[in-house]
């Protein structure tokens, strides 16, 4: 099973590698990862692997939530599959 993870939010030191710690805590495989600044801005997407995640959907949604009102940015997890389905042309 794969998702995607959105970043987005005011830039600072860090982003990176707290969200690739907590996804690590969760046994969740960065596949791929793309990011940027534009002007002030952080923006990353990554694709996932989530087939040997320690823990349910809802329960790392919520940690990347916490861990988002912390670095003051917003992060969401969507499975592959809605993801693809809300962006088609």
């Amino acid at each position: 099973m794969r998702g995607i993870i959105t970043v987005i939010g005011m830039d600072k030191i860090g982003i990176i590698a707290r969200v690739s710690n907590l996804l690590a805590e969760c046994k969740i495989n960065i596949l791929d990862i793309s990011q940027t600044i534009m002007g002030e801005y952080f923006t990353m997407i990554m694709m996932v692997d989530m087939e040997k995640m320690e823990f349910s959907l809802e329960e790392v949604k919520a940690r990347l939530d916490k861990l988002g009102e912390e670095l003051g940015v917003s992060i969401k997890l969507q499975h592959e599959d809605i993801f693809r389905s809300m962006h088609r042309i």
